[in-house]
């Protein structure tokens, strides 16, 4: 809910703080006083059209804060966070500027944001019902949206299923069009993955073969070389010619140190590691003699082994860095060429599917069709007997469910097509075949018309009054504002505008200007609007009244003056009957 209003020279305004609550606040004051700037006030922070001559006169700029508590309203929060605001401690400041040159500035959790960022994020919030405002309840797709919700779980469950299958229908007909019409693509990028897995299965890599191909062709490359080197070497280490060697070497430095072994015991050690240094160079030199032996020169099998790495290398160019990226591109290929090649079959199973889905989607909207009409029945009803409360007791409000007729497609399977229900060809959308619309008809004997067609200013206002108290609870929108609601309202009439606003308020917020007392009695907080002069501007400033006050202001506005005795008891005695039915 709001918790707060700030504005700042606007109007007749100078600087003033409406702090505000659950239930039924309203505002009221004398003529001129500036009652409605604080439905301008709201208009602004609604991303309302800005008008520089609302700015109070001697004024730079005029600004409007409210600050909303976001508890239980986790989309404004989300809304906030997306513009770059911030929330601190479950509330949030959206603020406006309007200077006197006609600029104007918007702020969402302190950030600054375009105008229609800040009307995206707060008009969820409030719902205005003034004389020169355009209503919500005025959009089609919001009747719509409120007889669902009027509805009840049957209708939002019905409404729930025909929109599962309406996105099923749309993904299955998507996929279908695109199957169908990427089909030479399809053949094409058939064609060129079957290739390339011919190609690589032709050659049939093995992971890590590419290393052990490259560590073979080196050696096959230097069989000579390696062979010479390591006879050279078996020859150093233990010559066959008795030439001098590393052997005979170690042989004779052991020999001298055996002879002094008696003599000392560190040329004891010394020639015992002389010894075990002999052995690991007799082992030394077998390895080296057998790693010679073993190394032959076979060209052919260099060659083949050169051979195999080009193609490797062929593969590794077209399909993968590695081998390993070779093979994994010969999975995926043979993945997606299954699919491919199954494409026909792919088409007819959708075809099928489509042709399913379009059957049970017609008997879905026929379902959800019939609930709304029931409920548009209801709630016509309902909002007929409020207004018979309200003073129009010849009025009646009706919700009309139609559905809109086209000619038979000349192609029934096309994409996108009308829906058949029975015998009729229908337009369908997301939320169903039917379009809703309240209608109003005035007077005994009036034919019924659009709401904002059939009903004066004041009319539309009770109107929508008694619309709100039917939809109370199911309404998403925490905040109502009454604009004057009561115009043309008196006596027994008007306290039940006070009683319905009171119904209303105890599942919402509820904002009401006006000049009636029968309504005023009824708040849970009431505001006055006081005018004052200084001879030279005329300001105005916003009152929280308590109970003795309220007496005072409610003798004001039955009696036209203050001070009467007469006028006060009557103020007592209202109080008490608003007090009364608020308890009852």
């Amino acid at each position: 809910m709001i918790e707060e209003i700030r504005i700042q020279s606007l109007g007749v305004i100078d600087s003033s703080t409406l702090e505000l609550g659950p239930g039924l606040t309203v505002i009221t004051g004398e003529t001129g006083a500036g009652k409605t700037m604080v439905v301008t006030a709201l208009g602004l922070l609604l991303g309302g059209r800005a008008d520089s001559g609302a700015v109070r006169t001697g004024a730079r700029t005029a600004r409007v804060e409210g600050v909303v508590v976001t508890d239980d309203l986790p989309e404004l929060v989300d809304g906030v966070e997306e513009a770059g605001g911030t929330v601190e401690d479950g509330r949030v400041v959206l603020a406006r500027n309007v200077s006197a040159e006609g600029r104007s500035r918007a702020f969402v959790g302190g950030a600054s944001v375009p105008v229609a960022t800040l009307s995206g994020v707060s008009e969820p919030l409030v719902a205005v019902h003034g004389q020169s405002d355009q209503h919500r309840l005025l959009r089609s797709r919001a009747q719509r949206d409120a007889l669902d919700r009027f509805g009840g779980e049957p209708l939002a469950a019905a409404a729930a299923a025909y929109r599962q299958l309406f996105d099923r229908l749309r993904a299955v007909e998507e996929e279908l069009s695109d199957v169908v019409t990427h089909a030479r693509e399809r053949a094409r990028e058939a064609d060129q993955l079957r290739l390339g897995l011919e190609e690589i299965e032709a050659v049939a890599p093995q992971a890590g073969e590419e290393d052990q191909l490259a560590a073979e062709e080196t050696r096959l490359g230097f069989a000579d070389t390696l062979r010479a080197a390591a006879e050279q070497a078996r020859e150093a280490l233990s010559s066959e010619q008795g030439g001098p060697d590393a052997m005979g070497t170690l042989g004779a430095a052991r020999t001298l140190l055996d002879g002094v072994r008696d003599h000392d015991p560190e040329a004891a050690a010394l020639a015992d590691r002389a010894a075990e240094l002999g052995y690991v160079l007799a082992d030394l030199a077998t390895d080296v003699a057998s790693y010679a032996s073993g190394i032959d020169t076979d060209p052919a099998r260099l060659a083949a082994v050169s051979e195999r790495r080009a193609d490797l290398t062929k593969l590794t160019r077209k399909y993968g860095e590695t081998l390993e990226e070779v093979l994994a591109w010969a999975e995926r290929s043979a993945a997606r060429l299954l699919e491919l090649d199954g494409s026909d079959e792919r088409v007819e199973a959708l075809r099928t599917e489509r042709a399913r889905l379009r059957t049970e989607l017609a008997g879905a909207a026929t379902r959800l069709s019939d609930l709304r009409l029931d409920a548009a029945h209801r709630l016509g009803d309902q909002v007929s007997d409020e207004l018979t409360l309200l003073a129009m007791p010849h009025a009646r409000v009706s919700v009309a469910v139609r559905q809109h007729e086209t000619e038979a497609p000349s192609d029934p399977g096309a994409p996108g097509v009308p829906l058949q229900v029975g015998e009729r060809w229908l337009r369908f959308a997301p939320s169903g075949i039917d379009e809703v619309e309240l209608l109003l008809a005035a007077n005994t004997g009036s034919e019924p018309r659009p709401l904002d067609k059939g009903a004066s200013g004041g009319e539309l206002s009770r109107v929508m009054l008694a619309v709100e108290v039917s939809l109370a609870g199911t309404s998403p929108v925490p905040t109502f504002v009454f604009d004057e609601v009561d115009a043309g309202v008196g006596g027994a009439a008007a306290v039940e505008v006070g009683r319905r606003l009171a119904a209303l308020a105890r599942s919402s917020q509820v904002l009401v200007v006006t000049h009636l007392p029968q309504v005023a009695a009824y708040a849970d907080r009431h505001v006055v609007v006081r005018k004052s002069h200084d001879g030279t501007i005329t300001s105005s400033g916003l009152t929280v009244l308590d109970e003795d006050a309220r007496e005072v202001e409610l003798s004001r506005m039955m009696a036209g003056l203050t001070g009467s005795d007469t006028a006060l008891a009557h103020a007592r005695e209202l109080l008490e009957v608003a007090r009364s039915a608020r308890v009852g």
